[in-house]
């Protein structure tokens, strides 16, 4: 099987859209299953044949195979894709392997799943960029919606985030640009919608009411301080 993936790709250069797959457990399978929806061309891996079975016909490519081994990657042309991810969770050893083969290669850019702080760690060690935490960064995002006053929250690296949420007193019934919010908040507000409405980018003639909501954006502790 490994055979017939490569001969369908070889003679040609990966494109800017194609992503291989690596573990199709319930990460990987919905992260594969999406990107094929949006038109990317995916090649699906996973050691477990039933697995591999499931996604057949779903996905542009899937096979069967061990990871962990660089002949094995390099005969599926995995070094040919511009991204790999690794979803890998369960094998711990499998997930490290698999990772380090893939930095071998100049390509593809590299993304892996960790399931714990020594496997991110780890991982970072390796030289990975891109450590994924599934299930801790969507705890964190959770958290701050069950408090309340958050609708939505995005953390980007670890100390800036955009948040989703209604405006408070202090930013409401006078226009944006006489506010001050920058200096005095260390935040920026960067699009609003009225209610029923669409969303629109902010301006300094901008008036927000109540029951806007709004996005705000900036370090992630005056950000957090700014919401209702």
């Amino acid at each position: 099987m490994a055979k017939e993936v490569f001969a369908r790709k070889s003679g040609r250069s990966a494109q800017a859209t194609s992503v291989a797959v690596i573990g199709l457990g319930r990460f990987g399978g919905s992260l594969a299953l999406e990107l094929e929806a949006q038109g990317t061309e995916v090649l699906g891996i996973d050691v477990d044949e039933d697995t591999v079975q499931s996604y057949n016909g779903r996905l542009t490519h899937v096979v069967r195979a061990d990871s962990t081994r660089e002949e094995v990657l390099r005969q599926l042309s995995v070094h040919e894709f511009d991204r790999a991810v690794v979803g890998i969770g369960s094998d711990l050893e499998a997930s490290i392997l698999t990772t380090s083969r893939l930095l071998t290669f100049k390509k593809p850019q590299v993304w892996a799943k960790a399931i714990s702080e020594p496997h991110a760690e780890i991982l970072g060690q390796l030289g990975v960029k891109h450590v994924i935490r599934p299930e801790h960064d969507m705890g964190k995002r959770v958290a701050h919606l069950v408090r309340g006053s958050i609708l939505d929250y995005v953390e980007f690296e670890s100390d800036f985030v955009m948040i989703r949420t209604r405006p408070p007193v202090q930013a409401q019934n006078r226009p944006l640009g006489v506010l001050g919010l920058r200096d005095t908040y260390g935040i920026t507000i960067v699009a609003f919608k009225r209610a029923g409405g669409s969303w629109q980018h902010t301006t300094a003639q901008t008036v927000l009411y109540e029951d806007d909501q709004i996005i705000v954006q900036g370090p992630k502790k005056q950000a957090e301080s700014f919401t209702p």
